[in-house]
C-alpha cells in the first residue's frame, strides 16, 4: 500500500497544473466550436418532428445477416445501396420479415437504388431480378459520330438483361431479347407512327408481329436481306416474337 502511494506521489510531481489563462483559452475554444448532435432516432418507428435530424439517411447493405429492424431503417433512408453480395442478402432475407406476404412482392417493394462492387459475389438471378425492375433512359446516345452510336447499341446488346432506352429528339431505340414475347404499348400522343424492327447479332429465321401496317409472319430478316424499316404503327399495342434479338425503334413526335 505504501509503495503504491509513493508511486502515485512520484507521478504527481511530473503533472503540470493548467494556469488560469490556459483554462480560459480552452473554454474560449470550446465556445467557438460548432455543436454536433447525435441521436439513434432512426431506430424509432416514427421520428418526432422536434427530434428529426437535418441529416439524409442512406442505407448500405453488406453481405451479412440482416438485423431485425432492417425494414425500419429502409423506410427512414432516402438512398438504398447494396455492396455486391449484399444484394443476395436483401433478396433472400427481406421476405423473411414478412412471412404473410408473397416473397416477390416484398422484393419488388424493397429494391436497391444502387448495387456496387466487382460483382463476383452477387448471384446472377438476383442481379437479373433487380435489373428487370429498372429502366435506364439514355440521352445523347444517338446522333453525332456513327461509331459512338454503334458502341451504344453494343452496350444494350451486351447488357440484354437490363432495360436500356436510347433517346434522341427524333426517335428511341431499345432491345427486344429473344428470350421473351413482347407487348409494346404505344403512347400515340408522343410517339409514332414510324417504327422499325432490326435483327442484331444474328439473322432472324422467324419473326412475327401484330399491330403494324406491314406485320411479320414467321418472316426471316437479316442484314443484306429484309429488315423491317419505315414500318407504321396501326394499333395501340404491338406484339413481337422472334428467334433472335431485335432492336425496336419508333419515332418521337415534335410537339
Amino acid at each position: 500500500m505504501l509503495r503504491l502511494q509513493s508511486i502515485i506521489l512520484a507521478k504527481a510531481k511530473h503533472l503540470t497544473v493548467p494556469s488560469p489563462s490556459s483554462l480560459r483559452l480552452v473554454k474560449k475554444r470550446m465556445i467557438a466550436m460548432d455543436l454536433m448532435h447525435h441521436s439513434s432516432c432512426f431506430l424509432l418507428p416514427t421520428i418526432p418532428l422536434q427530434r428529426r435530424p437535418s441529416l439524409t439517411y442512406a442505407l448500405l447493405v453488406l453481405n451479412q445477416n440482416l438485423p431485425r429492424f432492417t425494414p425500419l431503417l429502409w423506410n427512414h433512408a432516402q438512398l438504398h445501396l447494396c455492396a455486391d453480395g449484399g444484394a443476395n442478402r436483401l433478396y433472400d432475407e427481406m421476405p423473411l420479415f414478412f412471412p404473410q406476404e408473397d416473397a416477390s412482392d416484398v422484393r419488388r417493394r424493397y429494391k436497391p437504388d444502387v448495387i456496387k462492387g466487382d460483382m463476383d459475389s452477387i448471384r446472377r438471378e438476383v442481379l437479373e431480378f433487380y435489373a428487370s425492375l429498372l429502366c435506364i433512359l439514355v440521352v445523347g446516345a444517338l446522333g453525332g459520330r456513327f461509331d459512338h452510336e454503334m458502341g451504344n447499341l453494343n452496350v444494350i446488346c451486351r447488357f440484354s438483361y437490363m432495360r436500356i432506352v436510347l433517346l434522341s429528339n427524333d426517335s428511341l431505340i431499345h432491345l427486344l431479347p429473344r428470350t421473351y414475347c413482347h407487348e409494346i404499348h404505344i403512347q400515340t400522343s408522343v410517339e409514332g407512327p414510324h417504327c422499325g424492327l432490326i435483327p442484331i447479332g444474328t439473322p432472324s429465321k422467324s419473326s412475327t408481329t401484330t399491330g403494324l401496317q406491314w406485320d411479320l409472319n414467321n418472316t426471316a430478316m437479316e442484314f443484306g436481306g429484309l429488315v423491317s424499316t419505315s414500318n407504321i404503327v396501326k394499333e395501340e399495342k404491338v406484339t413481337v416474337q422472334s428467334d433472335c434479338d431485335l432492336l425496336w425503334t419508333i419515332s418521337i413526335k415534335k410537339l
